[in-house]
């Protein structure tokens, strides 16, 4: 779950992704060469996830305007939320399709006429009409991009019963203790509620007693049993590739980046399922930037050039259909979704609760995770 998810999610190696483009784009685009705004104008600022404040996620914005935007790097979705309410301006917002409504509610975010938008037409179909991308029948968010949360393990140091029943439930299993490793996110008490039975449609929206005890019985011991709750991708790459820990909550982009160093590991299909999750660009309605500079940075990233970019760079899956076509093909089957519309019925898209749910979920996590320290 991006959730504060990823903090670093772009990690390549030992170097993380957002390292390695800037260093890149060095040799890309001569900024200084290309015509300046005018000092008049107002900037274009945006809130964006770490690793994705370079060119080459946004270049034909760049291409036009001679200049990146500004950015306000975060760590998740509520740390956004908490920074616009408290007075900071910002024109774009790059959240998750859960969290889209957190915005929605606190009157932040503006409704997205897609007609200023070149490549919607492109856009899956199914990620049009989403949860999220849709609230209360406007379009406010345009989808993006998006990828897998599932179970990352070394296939050399499980045992064979887990290869032959792969669940959820290892994170909760004395056998791993401090051999597993969990995303720092409450999503961890829902995915041990779905261990004992119950369906994720019901356990995203858990309060209130039922949240209580779920907490206490899978939360608790997923939280003891984790070798620590990780917001930095790099370091669980690194976690693995050392055997320090043998499975974990991932994305995609480890997966790939592991195999690529020659490590044993796979992605598990959990019996319970695993989830699909994808983030786009949302309006804001606390800039000061002309809209039109807005609208041409999600152009932009909506881009099969942008999508092309994103699936060789790190893995994760574009929503725009005609990304697939123009990536490299091996880069495509790297990422095992090889039918990605189909790939969208079968996984668990994530949903998005109330805010009195999420408000109350955040509580709790963040009581559980005192158990760590």
């Amino acid at each position: 779950m991006k959730r504060i998810q990823f903090i670093d999610r772009m990690a390549q190696g030992k170097m993380s992704r957002r390292q390695m483009l800037s260093q890149a784009g060095a040799f890309g685009v001569g900024l200084l060469s290309l015509p300046k705004l005018s000092a008049a104008a107002e900037v274009l600022t945006c809130m964006e996830w770490g690793g994705y404040d370079v060119a080459e996620y946004f270049q034909s914005y760049v291409d036009k305007h001679g200049a990146a935007p500004n950015f306000s790097i975060f760590s998740g979705e509520e740390d956004a939320l908490a920074k616009v309410r408290a007075g900071f301006a910002a024109d774009v917002m790059h959240p998750c399709n859960y969290s889209v409504g957190r915005f929605v509610s606190a009157k932040l975010a503006v409704e997205i006429d897609t007609s200023k938008l070149s490549n919607w037409k492109d856009i899956f179909p199914a990620l049009q009409t989403a949860d999220g991308v849709l609230v209360d029948g406007k379009v406010m968010m345009a989808p993006a991009d998006w990828g897998n949360s599932s179970i990352a393990y070394r296939t050399d140091l499980v045992d064979d019963d887990f290869k032959k029943n792969e669940s959820w439930g290892i994170f909760f299993d004395d056998k791993y203790a401090g051999k597993v490793s969990m995303l720092d996110n409450e999503l961890l008490i829902l995915i041990g509620a779905m261990v004992g039975g119950m369906p994720y449609d019901e356990a995203y929206k858990l309060t209130g007693a039922a949240l209580t005890e779920a907490a206490k019985t899978w939360g608790e011991k997923g939280v003891k049993n984790s070798r620590f709750l990780w917001t930095d991708a790099s370091e669980l790459q690194q976690a693995m590739a050392s055997g320090e820990v043998v499975a974990a909550y991932a994305w995609n982009d480890v997966v790939k980046n592991l195999t690529r160093e020659g490590i044993p590991v796979t992605y598990a299909k959990p019996k319970e399922g695993y989830f699909t999750w994808f983030c786009g660009l949302t309006l804001l309605n606390t800039g000061k930037a002309d809209p039109a500079l807005a609208y041409d940075f999600i152009d932009a990233w909506l881009s099969p050039e942008t999508g092309k970019t994103l699936i060789e760079g790190s893995g994760y899956g574009h929503a725009n259909i005609k990304s697939f076509e123009a990536a490299n093909p091996d880069d495509v089957k790297a990422m095992g979704i090889l039918d990605p519309v189909e790939h969208m019925k079968s996984a668990i898209l994530f949903k998005t609760p109330t805010d009195a749910v999420q408000n109350e979920q955040n509580k709790v996590w963040g009581e559980l995770k005192a158990l760590k320290q």
